[in-house]
């Protein structure tokens, strides 16, 4: 969205939030749960043609799962927000030399999975049935797929999991919603409306979900890649990760924005999971 519109809904929900708060904190929690795009585009479907298509349900939603055989080790990719299993592309040919079983998922309200929207606690279970199904060896996530494999692998304890590459995370909800609600330019009505809504969802406050603190439980190897100017998710969360999880190593990128899909990267990831 441009600045002129981001700022436009932010003071019509602000206004308002002076009459009917909650109906304001509603409206503005369903944006930032919305996603704009990442359904599939005709260029996109090309790219998961050659998969083989593996729908699975959980709680009346579809979750749309792509599988590219091989005989080697496992490995379940989670893309980020506003994206789709073709974000993979860059590196599908690489895995697929590796003779690795690769397995990409569509997220909640992405891709071709249902939802009408996202959050990142509805993600981790999406990839937890299919972490079931499939039994990766590897999880590899992006931005808040990052974010959403470690709610899953501390929740549900994947005993199949024994590697997880985290690409551009965060390591907390907070700051997340924090860049939301100061890019949107919301009130504190509205600002304290969201947290309440949160808690009355989820059952736990919005500082509950810090993805870092969660790794500190997580047995399974780590390998953290984050670019240094990386303007969606600071590198300061990388930083957070690195601190908590133990049993992980940190590679600061410069340059490879929050993408992070440089040719320079894969070989590392490749060396991690076969480490």
């Amino acid at each position: 969205m441009s600045s002129f519109v981001i700022k436009s809904i932010g003071n019509t929900l602000n206004a308002t939030s002076l009459l009917a708060s909650k109906y304001a904190s509603k409206k503005a929690l369903n944006l930032f749960a919305s996603p704009r795009k990442g359904r599939y585009t005709e260029s996109q479907k090309n790219v998961i043609a050659s998969s083989k298509l593996c729908v699975l349900n959980y709680k009346n939603f579809k979750i749309a799962t792509y599988q590219w055989s091989g005989t080697n080790k496992t490995i379940l990719l989670a893309h980020g927000w506003e994206s789709n299993a073709s974000r993979w592309e860059y590196i599908l040919e690489d895995l697929k030399a590796q003779n690795y079983n690769i397995i990409a998922l569509d997220a909640p309200a992405h891709g071709a999975s249902g939802a009408k929207q996202f959050n990142a606690v509805l993600y981790s279970e999406f990839i937890n049935v299919v972490a079931k199904k499939f039994k990766p060896d590897v999880l590899i996530g992006h931005s808040v797929g990052g974010m959403a494999s470690v709610f899953c692998m501390h929740n549900c304890k994947s005993e199949s999991i024994k590697k997880m590459i985290l690409l551009g995370a965060p390591a907390h909800f907070t700051g997340v919603f924090a860049r939301y609600k100061t890019m949107m330019r919301y009130n504190k009505r509205i600002s304290r409306g969201l947290d309440a809504i949160v808690l009355e969802r989820f059952g736990k406050p919005v500082d509950y979900f810090s993805a870092a603190n969660f790794t500190s439980s997580i047995e399974a190897k780590g390998l953290i890649i984050h670019d240094k100017k990386d303007r969606i998710i600071p590198f300061e969360d990388a930083k957070l990760f690195a601190n908590r999880y133990k049993n992980s190593e940190l590679i600061s990128t410069t340059g490879f924005g929050h993408g992070l899909k440089d040719k320079s990267l894969k070989p590392k990831i490749i060396e991690f999971i076969n480490s």
